[in-house]
């Protein structure tokens, strides 16, 4: 698709309140297409005292191809298309393990430069970070924006190195990769996983208001969102035994930290679930579990509603149902907790 646009980046990200964060995102002035955009961040410690950053892979510390950016046209009425990976992670998981990879210290006046070639797009105004006493903690950032031209494809390739003609059509589930023992893990959290979401359905085709459950996860009822959120999990159906789980190759993909995160898919091509090192560590059902984890993921498929990573983890799951139900119901993790 050919379009000449005039965008807003989401940049200059400031934080006025003690420890301070400052984050300044500049663009070219123009650019042909999405394929060979690259804009420069620069993050900087502007309080006294240094800060443990988590790499949050919603954040411009991390370098896997994510949604990180949002870029919207004048009119709001052209966006160019996400073609990287949506992934599961827990930042108080991450923070547990107190790994040096997991995250960026910046002492204070510090700052760190990261340049970002754009292949998807989306707006994350929140920061990890572990403070003195070992406690997980958020700064939360204001932002305005830096415009620049876009003329040409709103559509980027896929990330994916392996990108092939996939069908959807149902298939008993496969392993690429696995070993026997993980094989026997997978097996188990698939069929944990069907479980849980017959058992979702079940409960929701059984309610016509906004019952606890419901309200915790998805926020202010309405007969709009139910339906939605419906139609995710009827989707999503038992596609967790009709998958084929790559167990190797989220250890050789560049960007991704293996050992930090749970899973991956790539939202447009359903039927294929990378696991990571969390998702080994994780328990078969339960809260963060591995069957948790293929409900998450399953529900980023486009066939199955697409679901986002507006924020991760249950205390900002149930926060996010409070505050903006519209996104709740948009967000894997809200799925998965349910």
């Amino acid at each position: 698709m050919k379009s000449a646009i005039s965008a807003a980046l989401l940049s200059a990200i400031t934080v006025s309140a003690a420890p301070g964060l400052v984050l300044d995102v500049t663009a070219p002035p123009s650019a042909v297409d999405v394929d060979g955009l690259t804009v420069k961040a620069v993050l900087k410690n502007t309080g006294t005292e240094s800060l443990k950053l988590l790499n949050d892979p919603r954040t411009v510390l991390s370098k896997a191809p994510t949604d990180t950016f949002s870029i919207t046209s004048d009119a709001n009425t052209q966006t160019p298309k996400f073609t990287g990976i949506k992934l599961k992670y827990v930042p108080a998981t991450a923070a547990a393990k107190a790994r040096d990879a997991d995250f960026t210290v910046l002492a204070p006046g510090q700052s760190i430069e990261i340049d970002h070639a754009l292949a998807g797009f989306a707006a994350n105004n929140v920061f990890n970070y572990v403070d003195a006493s070992g406690e997980l903690k958020t700064i939360e950032a204001s932002s305005n924006s830096n415009r620049f031209k876009l003329a040409g494809k709103l559509v980027a390739p896929s990330t994916n190195p392996k990108t092939r003609a996939r069908s959807i059509s149902k298939r008993v589930v496969s392993y690429a990769g696995c070993s026997s023992s993980q094989q026997s893990l997978v097996s188990a959290a698939a069929t944990a996983s069907n479980t849980y979401v017959a058992n979702v359905n079940t409960y929701l085709n059984g309610i016509s208001s906004g019952t606890t459950r419901y309200t915790t996860w998805f926020g202010a009822y309405t007969a709009a969102r139910l339906s939605t959120v419906r139609s995710h999990y009827t989707s999503i159906g038992t596609d967790a035994t009709s998958t084929t789980y790559d167990c190797t190759t989220c250890q050789n993909t560049s960007g991704i930290d293996y050992d930090s995160t749970y899973a991956y898919v790539y939202s447009d091509e359903p039927g294929t679930i990378y696991l990571c090192g969390v998702f080994w560590d994780a328990p078969v059902t339960g809260t963060d579990s591995r069957a948790g984890t293929i409900v998450h993921e399953n529900s980023h498929f486009e066939v199955n509603g697409g679901t986002s990573d507006w924020v991760y983890g249950q205390s900002s799951a149930k926060s996010l149902a409070t505050s903006n139900p519209t996104r709740a119901i948009d967000n894997a993790d809200n799925h998965e907790y349910l």
